[in-house]
């Protein structure tokens, strides 16, 4: 097949259905009936509720826990059980494309625990892209490169987002160059022309970190810009960083050579524990109808939110509490997993 009949949609194109995980007993969620795993456990099934107001969803249970998925994401939510060693399905799940503009197909990823992490366990959630292809009626097609879905970003049009810390990992990826990582992308998922960042937020390079997901810092938007975390604080470590990736995009192109334009969103200012955060309004999650977006009580939220309207006319933006997901060490994208329409 080639690279011209495939094609991964821009998020914000039509949806079959939302996919998603149920937090089970692991490093990052805490052990079965400890307080951390009960919240995870309520906020992704809040999150599930909210997305299946708009389109189907369908919850990844570990063996068991079934039931108390079903009962916390409700009656519109749809419960299958497979062994699962996380809940960040974004990374773990298969990425949809479009064959032919008639046929459903997925990439299956190598997935080896964000860089064979020491506090990752990957056994189950390594066959987990093949097997939810299979279950959403697609041919799952094996990649032999090791990659997560949050270490990339389309614009459904040719063009997609890198960073060097995620793809050219040595953990992840040894001995490939960025020409072949790219020709490997552009195979899987029809695009054409990559750019590249050299790194992601600071506290992406810490414990439960992914080493620079892309969905943190940056995404394609329907209106054209990309929208671009922006840390306004001096005194963040963020801050050099995020003016260093704004300054990038705004100077790089598109597939079709047109220029990049940057819409920067405040980062908000709250701290954890103290510490600055990389709490970040990027990681929305766009559907049919509705952008979701973590807030984090934080007077950026309003900003935020007015511009990530401006930039998804049309869609109606809903929000739930940010910090809930991000205490993991992710967010609202993280936890899910578009599968497009196929219109015959």
């Amino acid at each position: 097949m080639s690279v011209l009949s495939r094609r991964m949609p821009a998020e914000w194109e039509p949806h079959a259905r939302t996919w998603m995980a149920f937090p089970p007993p692991s490093a990052t969620f805490g052990p079965e009936g400890s307080q951390t795993l009960g919240a995870a456990r309520s906020a992704w099934a809040g999150v599930a509720r909210l997305v299946a107001g708009y389109e189907p969803v369908t919850l990844v249970a570990h063996p068991g826990q079934g039931a108390v998925a079903a009962r916390l994401a409700g009656p519109g939510v749809r419960v299958v059980e497979r062994e699962l060693d996380d809940a960040w399905i974004r990374d773990t799940g298969p990425t949809f494309t479009i064959e032919d503009g008639t046929r459903l197909g997925a990439v299956d990823w190598v997935f080896n625990g964000w860089g064979a992490q020491d506090w990752a366990t990957w056994e189950a959630d390594a066959g987990l892209g093949a097997d939810l292809a299979v279950q959403a009626g697609a041919t799952p097609r094996r990649s032999a490169l090791t990659n997560e879905g949050g270490g990339f970003h389309v614009d459904g049009a040719g063009t997609v987002l890198l960073t060097e810390t995620v793809q050219l990992d040595p953990r992840r990826n040894p001995g490939w160059s960025r020409e072949q990582v790219g020709a490997e992308i552009h195979a899987q998922l029809g695009t054409r022309h990559a750019v590249w960042l050299p790194r992601g937020l600071t506290a992406d390079y810490h414990r439960l970190g992914t080493r620079g997901h892309i969905d943190i810092v940056a995404a394609f938007t329907p209106t054209g810009p990309i929208a671009v975390h922006a840390q306004p604080d001096p005194t963040h470590p963020d801050h050099a960083v995020s003016h260093e990736l704004t300054a990038l995009l705004g100077a790089s192109r598109d597939a079709a050579g047109r220029p990049l334009h940057v819409v920067e969103i405040p980062a908000p200012a709250v701290l954890l524990d103290g510490q600055p955060t990389s709490y970040s309004y990027i990681n929305h999650y766009v559907g049919n109808g509705f952008v979701l977006v973590g807030t984090f009580d934080d007077p950026a939220d309003q900003r935020a939110l007015d511009l990530l309207a401006r930039l998804y006319p049309g869609r109606r933006v809903e929000t739930v509490d940010g910090r809930a997901v991000f205490a993991y060490g992710g967010g609202v994208h993280c936890i899910t997993q578009q599968q497009p329409r196929v219109t015959r």
